[in-house]
């Protein structure tokens, strides 16, 4: 039996805590993709495609064209030979994975904004541990079985965006704090890149790769019970417009639905001044009935009746509206540019190391490492980004405090939207900044300059995604959340996929040197300041309007329980 809302509310630290450590251990683990390379070659995943020391291949029909060519160096790992061409597809496997990993998130957020998280979530701890034992089935047998780390990588993929989108509706239960605990999701998401080096440092201490896969399948299904027991049915609302902390359903009343807080308040208060006037405006042309008499769903709110102020943001503003806004298609470019630059850096890290340390894999290995351990700087990092994102939220005016009345030479408290517009273009800034360092020391071919470069790689990241989930929560409505969120990851992730051809001219014409490519990528990188710029100048067009307002103010007209209007300015 799931539970209701109120219960989860009561549950929410728990389910935060909780939600964290399982977005460390299950979410995007993908993204430590290089120390899943080292284990992936040790176990003889797609060793065959290599040549042995005879300069020979089961694949080759022909050693017609081998005199003309250079012949490669053959290189072994764990007495498994490795190469060029098993790089090739085991990356190419890593980028079906990514792309599923961001692609997904389109169908995941229309269905999770419909039905809600608890659904999704499970399916995606079921996934997960279907795609360990799908890895360690493989192991068993690389030289017949290698194809299917496609698949695997694929639902862990899918598995792991499941738990990661999901995790982002938390914050919905923490009011004016929901970017920072956004931040906090999006922050273990990234800082899960830390999981594969640490399997791979049990791995290295003897443990057997197909045991640790076992292991970690059977702690997804932990996964699975916890979110059986504490997750609701109902999507988490926004917190501007619930208060958790009331909870009723009054059929009698004609609510068809569940409702909390404010739209409870607003709704049974309409209800009770009909009551009170006997007759409503829609039926004042009907014969009269008995209140008695009158059927219940007829007494609820009508959205004819509602005040212009109190209509929601929902009501108001269409999903292809949001689309189609100029912050949204700038925070396309952004994510799109920035998405292709990660993504890149990740699947050539391990062939980047290697030209850089002339084939030493112990040193490649070691510096894999350390980047998996930088990881968890995303859990430090990107509650910045959110912090800034909430930064002097609960000064500002509500929609309440527009119609208080001010005493006379008290100053007016900045607009909470304005605030958020200009906490976003501090972000962004900032952000795109980092990525653009990031790009300049990846110009130098420096191995332990690359440290720095780990670095920054990992905070542009967490920064990156804290930023954009903060800018959607605070500009758009919470039911759009998840389909503006799905919508933009997608094509972000179908933009990614010019990192595969990107990777083989890579390791092809341009022979392991990735710096025309790094070029290109830096000069990209300079599309992501369109974002914030617009920002900035949204931001003080909606200031001047607000000052024009407060310049010309205007006479409004509020119907109060009593038979005249009350005029106030």
């Amino acid at each position: 039996m799931a539970p209701t809302l109120a219960t989860a509310f009561s549950r929410r630290w728990w389910m935060a805590v909780t939600a964290v450590i399982e977005n460390l251990l299950f979410s995007a683990v993908l993204l430590g993709w290089g120390s899943l390379l080292i284990m992936l070659k040790s176990e003889g995943f797609y060793s065959y495609l290599c040549k042995g020391p005879d300069n020979s291949s089961s694949l080759n029909i022909s050693n017609t064209s081998t005199s003309e060519e250079p012949a490669e160096e053959y290189l072994e790992q764990n007495g498994w030979p490795i190469c060029n061409d098993q790089d090739e597809m085991l990356n190419l496997a890593f980028t079906v994975g990514s792309f599923l990993l961001s692609a997904i998130t389109l169908p995941l957020g229309i269905v999770m904004d419909k039905y809600g998280p608890r659904k999704l979530r499970l399916l995606g701890s079921a996934c997960f541990a279907f795609s360990c034992l799908l890895i360690a089935y493989g192991a068993s047998d690389p030289n017949n079985l290698s194809m299917l780390i496609f698949f695997a990588l694929a639902m862990n993929g899918f598995g792991g965006m499941c738990m990661t989108f999901t995790s982002l509706t938390l914050p919905n239960m923490f009011g004016d704090l929901r970017s920072t605990f956004i931040a906090l999701m999006i922050g273990s998401y990234a800082s899960s890149a830390v999981t594969f080096p640490g399997i791979k440092v049990i791995y290295d201490l003897g443990a057997t790769f197909i045991i640790i896969l076992l292991v970690w399948a059977a702690c997804a299904c932990l996964v699975f019970f916890n979110c059986f027991v504490n997750w609701p049915l109902e999507p988490f609302p926004g917190p501007e417009d619930m208060d958790f902390t009331v909870k009723i359903k009054f059929s009698w009343l004609g609510f068809d639905h569940k409702i909390t807080g404010k739209q409870f308040y607003r709704q049974v208060t309409t209800v009770g001044r009909r009551l009170s006037v006997g007759n409503s405006i829609k039926r004042e042309h009907q014969p009269h009935k008995d209140l008695a008499t009158q059927e219940a769903n007829k007494l609820c709110l009508s959205t004819v009746d509602l005040e212009v102020k109190s209509k929601d943001k929902e009501e108001t503003q269409s999903f292809m509206k949001s689309v189609l806004s100029p912050i949204f298609l700038l925070s396309l470019i952004t994510m799109c540019v920035t998405q292709l630059r990660l993504i890149f850096y990740m699947g050539a890290m391990n062939t980047i190391l290697e030209s850089l340390t002339e084939g030493n894999l112990g040193t490649v290995s070691v510096y894999t490492s350390i980047f998996g351990v930088l990881q968890l700087l995303c859990l430090v990092t990107s509650p910045v980004i959110g912090y800034v994102m909430d930064w002097k939220l609960k000064d500002c005016e509500d929609e309440n405090d527009k119609i208080t009345k001010r005493e006379p030479g008290e100053p007016r408290r900045p607009d909470k939207l304005i605030q958020k517009i200009i906490n976003a273009t501090r972000a962004f800034i900032f952000t795109n900044l980092l990525l653009v360092g990031f790009g300049v020391v990846c110009l130098i071919p420096n191995l332990p300059l690359q440290i720095l470069s780990f670095i920054l790689h990992t905070i542009v990241r967490g920064f990156i995604h804290s930023a954009v989930g903060g800018l959607y929560a605070a500009v758009y409505p919470s039911s759009q959340f998840g389909s503006l969120t799905g919508m933009q990851s997608l094509i972000s992730a179908l933009f990614a996929l010019l990192q595969q051809p990107l990777f083989m001219a890579m390791v092809g014409p341009l022979e392991k040197d990735p710096l025309w490519v790094n070029v290109g990528l830096l000069a990209l990188s300079m599309l992501g300041f369109c974002l914030p710029f617009y920002l900035l100048c949204h931001s003080r067009y909606l200031q001047r309007l607000r000052d024009e307002r407060d310049e010309d103010p205007k006479i409004y007209v509020k119907m109060n329980n009593e038979s005249k209007p009350e005029a106030f300015v």
